[in-house]
């Protein structure tokens, strides 16, 4: 059992159609798409029981629980909790982001790049003082609501509404990044994200999906520059042995009838999305899945990689984890508690996994034009160690990035290769079946 949390960003407000910074400021309200998008998280979320509901206190964050709750029977109250504010930018706030960019230059880029360094200091507009490092201030905030609400939550299911910056911060500390890492992931207007924890703040999370829109009726985050390099990564459908658990690893197990589906529905899902080009693990159930996304995309050349292949289990392969448990009991206790310790007997360990894994997104990324959109198909760790690189963690944190069979996560480069990835949404599985991850849990 976990405690599930769902997490939503508001709708749009006046100041973001406006392009105004808002953070502690409440004269912002939802516009009338704003209360729309609240309405359609309302209906995603519909069939999730809800234990607990607990929202920013500011106008716009009240608006869009409400109009979430609208049609509940019985739903919780809210839970108004001032740890759920947005950043404190008090220097900035309802001055327009060009305005910023005008005046701030060097605070701007700080906040792109280091925003753990963003130092605000001077007279705000009311008269008062300011001294402080909004980041660092917010990650204290996020991780203080944690370890006040989840011991109170043991194996329920609660609601979050609030803003983008505190979103983010709750996600990462979760996941254990710092202020530092604070632009790596992305919450848009009234997406949906899903984090499982095994217990409390410091225990074993798993961010189910991130980010997502599919119910806003945008499949996928929006581009934020014509420039972007953007990467689809899918893992491949389901086979037979994914259904009955069974490590295949470096085995080629093709997909079943059911995994092909799953492909069909994912080449649906992307359909209207622009793809420029496609790499898959050479092996056959990445490749049929490729193909069949595809089939919507004829002009795209389909190139194969076998550095993208699945972990080798070595003699684990072919076998459950029943069976497993017979001869190597203490090492898949370890493989399912501390994965980065684990050697696979005559196979690889995370490391090897990892490094192949980077080192071949990494050539992708690098051959990749900007401004074009590359699918990429693989396996679940080889998709996990991608995951875990773009939102820079490492080996150990292996299991907290779900990836379902079919599931699609979106990585752009927007600021050039060598700065860091922004993972925009992960484990997009919205395509087959709903918000919660209903695809099988079967072994990798």
């Amino acid at each position: 059992m976990a405690t599930r949390v769902i997490i939503v960003r508001h709708g749009e407000s006046t100041y973001n159609v406006e392009g105004r910074i808002q953070g502690h400021c409440d004269k912002s309200s939802l516009t009338q798409r704003g209360q729309a998008m609240a309405t359609q998280v309302g209906d995603a979320i519909a069939n999730i029981a809800i234990d607990a509901v607990y929202s920013s206190p500011f106008q716009r964050t009240r608006e869009t629980t409400a109009l979430i709750l609208a049609d509940r029977v019985n739903s919780p109250a809210v839970l108004y909790n001032d740890d759920l504010k947005e950043v404190n930018l008090k220097l900035w706030e309802e001055l327009l982001f060009q305005e910023i960019e005008a005046n701030f230059p060097d605070k701007m880029q700080e906040w792109r790049s280091a925003p753990h360094k963003l130092h605000l200091k001077g007279t705000a507009a009311d008269g008062t003082e300011v001294d402080f490092y909004p980041i660092v201030d917010l990650y204290e905030q996020a991780t203080r609501f944690w370890n006040d609400t989840l011991p109170n939550h043991l194996n329920q299911t609660i609601l979050i509404v609030a803003h983008s910056a505190i979103n983010r911060a709750l996600i990462n500390t979760a996941i254990g990044l710092t202020a530092a890492e604070h632009q790596r992931i992305e919450q848009s207007n009234c997406c949906i994200s899903v984090l499982n924890f095994s217990g409390q703040l410091g225990e074993p999370v798993q961010i189910e999906s991130l980010n997502l829109t599919a119910h806003l009726g945008e499949p996928l985050p929006k581009l934020r520059h014509d420039r972007t390099k953007r990467l689809l990564l899918v893992r491949h459908g389901e086979t037979n042995w994914n259904r009955d658990g069974r490590f295949q690893g470096q085995i080629d197990i093709p997909l079943n009838e059911y995994g092909q589906h799953q492909a069909q529905q994912a080449g649906d899902f992307l359909k209207s999305v622009k793809i420029d080009a496609a790499v898959t693990s050479s092996m056959s159930r990445p490749r049929e899945t490729a193909e069949l996304i595809l089939k919507y995309h004829p002009q795209v050349e389909l190139k194969e990689r076998k550095d993208l292949w699945e972990i080798s289990h070595g003699t684990w392969e072919g076998k459950l984890e029943s069976e497993i448990r017979l001869t190597d009991s203490e090492l898949l206790d370890a493989w399912q508690a501390k994965p980065e310790t684990v050697q696979m007997p005559e196979g690889e360990n995370l490391n090897d996994v990892f490094e192949r894994a980077i080192a071949a997104w990494n050539d992708i990324v690098q051959n990749a034009t900007p401004g074009t959109t590359t699918l990429v198909v693989a396996h679940d760790a080889i998709n996990k160690a991608i995951l875990c690189h773009v939102a820079g963690v490492g080996p150990e944190s292996f299991w907290t990035f779900k990836q379902g069979n079919g599931a699609v996560s979106v990585i752009d480069y927007q600021n050039g290769d060598a700065r860091p990835p922004t993972l925009r949404a992960a484990n997009i599985t919205v395509h087959l079946g709903g918000i919660l991850d209903k695809t099988a849990a079967g072994a990798l």
